[in-house]
């Protein structure tokens, strides 16, 4: 009886060491969150991290951003596990990048490397696949030595001078010539998006801003009634999606935006602040928020940071407090003058709604998109802050109230 040979032919992730340093400023409990997110990166990139290093220096080192012993360290492990890539937490520069694959001798990527390639493979509309290509372009132009290694002059003589660097003058010409293209299919692709705005009327409009993955796009879903794709992982919405929402009799547009994220390479913000003319334009910003997360409060930050620099911190904010159906109650020391040692308490969501936070964030709401959890709370919250600036723009108009 012959023997039925059986082959696997599933594509098999690629596997991945996670490589972040402590800095005197961090401490080990924020790197490691840090790199349990680069972590969640990779895989939403379709790799699989099979272990982390870090180490704790005074700065990144300027050749090969971690020290010569840890890099040695990392060199073994991924021999040992034939691991395909090293993913590093911070930017990486030209000469770190060449030195570093130079020692371990397999493909090496930075965070913003690895951001613009999930953002390649989640690019849909004409729009954000020309906004991730000049992205890319941007990134890879000061780092164009490295792909040109095998033509650089490395010893003198005759016959080693000159088309190394003939060669990378020709790449970087036409990467400069691409990059004005982009540019210019951008303003082209910006003068249509403004045509269909003004064509949308002067409806009331709402804008879904957040961190990534914190359900965005479960909320629009849920309040339009529509199918906007949506999912665990990071950077699930990369287009900007439009709908028209009716709560009660009052009509109002609602949009749902690419999510932010700690570290987001400036040059990329720069490519996507024509999606984010809905921010920007916007009457009204939803703040949501994954409350489930431990470090929701830095999420909080890093978003109100990047509105700051798109210029929409002026705006009513609504903050919607989501997934409280996965929040645990924290644990907190908390001291009185009768006791000299701390008694532990924990904070539950009707102590966080008493809080500074929720105070500091007002008005607030605290919901779960997905149990649909205090949804009619936000929708009467939502109608009366539309309201009060339809009011404001029509003041005629009020038979709808």
């Amino acid at each position: 009886m012959a023997i039925q040979k059986i082959y696997d032919t599933s594509i098999k992730p690629e596997k991945a060491v996670l490589i972040g340093i402590i800095t005197p400023n961090e401490t080990e409990a924020q790197e490691k969150e840090y790199l349990d997110e680069l972590a969640f990166l990779v895989e939403t990139a379709g790799g699989q991290t099979i272990q982390t290093f870090t180490q704790r220096m005074q700065r990144a080192d300027r050749a090969t951003f971690v020290g010569s012993g840890k890099l040695d360290e990392i060199k073994s492990y991924i021999a040992a596990e034939e691991a395909d890539m090293a993913v590093f937490d911070d930017e990486l520069s030209p000469s770190q990048l060449r030195n570093i694959e130079n020692e371990l001798q397999v493909k090496v990527l930075d965070r913003n490397n690895l951001i613009l390639d999930i953002f390649a493979n989640r690019a849909k509309t004409a729009q954000a696949k020309t906004q991730v290509e000049l992205a890319q372009l941007q990134y890879l132009l000061p780092r164009l030595t490295r792909m040109w290694t095998h033509l650089e002059r490395q010893k003198g003589g005759i016959g080693m001078r000159g088309p190394g660097e003939t060669q990378i003058e020709s790449d970087r010409r036409m990467i400069l010539n691409k990059i004005a293209l982009l540019k210019e299919k951008l303003k082209q692709i910006d003068k249509q998006n403004e045509t269909q705005r003004k064509n949308r009327g002067e409806l009331v409009r709402v804008a879904l801003v957040g961190y990534t993955n914190v359900g965005k796009s479960t909320i629009m879903n849920m309040l339009s009634k529509s199918e906007v794709f949506a999912e665990n992982k990071l950077f699930a919405t990369l287009d900007t999606t439009v709908r028209k929402v009716v709560i009660g009799n009052l009509p109002f547009l609602l949009s749902d935006t690419v999510g932010f994220i700690r570290k987001l390479p400036h040059h990329l913000v720069e490519c996507f602040k024509s999606t984010l003319d809905e921010v920007r334009e916007a009457d009204i910003l939803m703040h949501v928020v994954d409350i489930s997360h431990p470090n929701f409060e830095d999420h909080i930050f890093t978003v109100n940071e990047t509105l700051k620099d798109l210029g929409a911190v002026d705006k009513p904010v609504i903050t919607v407090f989501n997934k409280i159906d996965a929040y645990q109650p924290t644990a907190i020391i908390e001291h009185n003058e009768e006791q000299y040692e701390g008694v532990e308490k924990s904070i539950t969501i009707e102590d966080f709604k008493k809080s500074w936070m929720a105070k500091h964030n007002s008005p607030a709401v605290f919901i779960s998109a997905t149990a649909r959890d205090n949804i009619e709370e936000l929708k009467e919250l939502l109608y009366s802050t539309v309201v009060q600036i339809h009011q404001a723009r029509y003041p005629y108009n009020n038979l709808l109230y």
